[in-house]
């Protein structure tokens, strides 16, 4: 079990958190403003504190906040408290403007990605793309009646790819490594081909899955 510190207090920071507390880990969850999270950490027993303080004390980190902000809260986080520790990002580039017709819009390019930025501006963080491609309702344990949907990731470090593998493995999905960093070019953009039907039918349910021959 690790001790995981999710920097990020909304729905989905506060759905991941949920889920690894749930699978046995120690979990603590960061935000700008703690106080905030009282009824939050009175409910589910998750201490909150700060993004500084929850970077020093987790041996594995998830940033779960707008794409925007994933540097700059990486920065409060620490620099040095960071170092060598494996994060999840589960961000995506999405911009202020509104969708196209259901395509939500980026501010990335299609050679570029922001895991790719955050892994330039941090590069002793071993930084590792999952939980992007689906929404937070089905990000811990979604039950489908095909079996076990699909998770892609990515990142550079092999031996952070192997945690976060395990880790995705016990939330429910089966993990799909898609390569280094440079793979998030075509990962982040699931996050658009899946807010499609949401946006144009208001389905919200769905997750991929691959099927291997």
């Amino acid at each position: 079990m690790h001790k995981v510190g999710v920097l990020g207090s909304a729905v989905v920071g506060q759905t991941l958190a949920q889920g690894f507390k749930t699978h046995g880990h120690d979990v603590r969850i960061g935000s700008r403003t703690p106080t905030k999270l009282g009824e939050f950490s009175s409910s589910t027993g998750i201490p909150a504190a700060t993004f500084a303080e929850v970077g020093a004390w987790a041996d594995v980190l998830v940033l779960a906040v707008h794409g925007a902000a994933a540097e700059e809260v990486l920065r409060q986080a620490g620099a040095d408290s960071i170092r060598g520790k494996v994060v999840i990002d589960t961000t995506n580039p999405i911009s202020d403007e509104p969708p196209v017709d259901g395509v939500i819009q980026f501010f990335t390019g299609p050679n570029s990605s922001l895991l790719e930025r955050l892994q330039s501006a941090y590069p002793q963080v071993r930084l590792v793309k999952a939980f992007n491609s689906v929404g937070s309702a089905r990000m811990v344990n979604p039950v489908y009646q095909k079996g076990r949907p699909t998770m892609f990731y990515c990142g550079n470090d092999a031996q952070a790819k192997v945690i976060v593998s395990e880790i995705l493995q016990q939330f429910g999905w089966e993990p799909a490594d898609m390569g280094s960093a440079v793979a998030a070019r075509a990962i982040e953009p699931l996050c658009q081909l899946w807010c499609i039907p949401g946006f144009r039918q208001n389905q919200w349910t769905h997750a991929f899955a691959v099927y291997w021959s």
